[in-house]
């Protein structure tokens, strides 16, 4: 007798998922072993984070334990059913916006447009109205003068677009037909060449202007700072539309900022913005 993997289209958990324990602003590490790497899954029923799905990590001893089955991979943005161990369909039309809020992303085209089409209030999960671009950032105990520093710089219209199409050389179409189908039915140095739109190496250059928007593909998203990766990623979630939560938490771009200043920016010590500001800028 032979058994096939179940299909997506099959799978029996996804009427368990809770969005609104979902919160993607958090630094993806393992809720039990306090590791980060590149293969930790965020649990979609309760909202934790653990590494790995194969047998003995702390994902799969999870879904055994709390019959949690539904689960997405924080960086591919696939999605996982344990301890079946087989993955989702990623069109799977009652996932598309849990992509769009776990990777938020922009085309040309929108960021384009940005400014001229950002008019109208949208709704989060819990009904809450926002206009996106003008969100609160969490303050984690005496950061306002860093959240001061990323609101300003936000509105800087060439940065901001440069920082949200920042991902695009990397990631494939897949955030692309997830929002086409919700409308049917991350050393500030990068900081600072994108403030000024031109790299020395880089292969990225952008010029904004009220009817044209240009990009030159140069410095690798991949090879960008801590500190522009997590820059980049607050600025997509501050301007998404597709939130679950109409505030934003910056807690990685504040962790970014404390290690590359060795801790003179910390959670906790109240300091100048414009000091930040010109580490960012630097």
């Amino acid at each position: 007798m032979t058994s096939s993997t179940p299909s997506s289209s099959s799978c029996p958990y996804l009427d368990t998922i809770n969005r609104t324990l979902l919160d993607f602003d958090f630094e993806p590490s393992c809720s039990i072993t306090l590791e980060s790497s590149p293969h930790i899954y965020g649990c979609l029923i309760c909202g934790k984070f653990f590494r790995g799905k194969g047998r003995q990590t702390p994902a799969y001893t999870h879904s055994v334990t709390e019959g949690h089955c539904v689960y997405v991979h924080l960086t591919k943005g696939t999605f996982w059913c344990l301890p079946d161990d087989y993955e989702i369909d990623k069109m799977e039309p009652s996932l598309q916006d849990i992509r769009l809020a776990l990777h938020p992303t922009f085309t040309t085209n929108q960021v384009r447009e940005l400014d001229a089409q950002n008019t109208e209030l949208v709704r989060d999960l819990f009904g809450r109205r926002y206009l996106p671009g003008y969100v609160g950032l969490n303050n984690l105990n005496k950061t306002d003068y860093l959240n001061c520093v990323v609101q300003a710089l936000a509105h800087v219209r060439p940065l901001r677009d440069f920082f949200l199409l920042a991902p695009n050389t990397c990631q494939d179409d897949d955030n692309d037909v997830a929002r086409r189908m919700m409308l049917s039915n991350g050393d500030g140095n990068d900081v600072a060449t994108a403030a000024t739109g031109s790299t020395k190496n880089g292969k990225r250059k952008m010029t904004s202007s009220s009817s044209t928007l240009s990009t030159t593909t140069t410095i690798p998203y991949e090879q960008f700072s801590p500190i522009a990766k997590c820059f980049s990623l607050l600025l997509r979630n501050m301007w998404s539309p597709h939130r679950f939560k109409s505030n934003v938490d910056p807690h990685m771009l504040v962790q970014a900022v404390s290690v590359a200043s060795n801790k003179r920016y910390h959670v906790g010590q109240q300091a100048e913005a414009g000091g930040v500001f010109l580490l960012l800028l630097h």
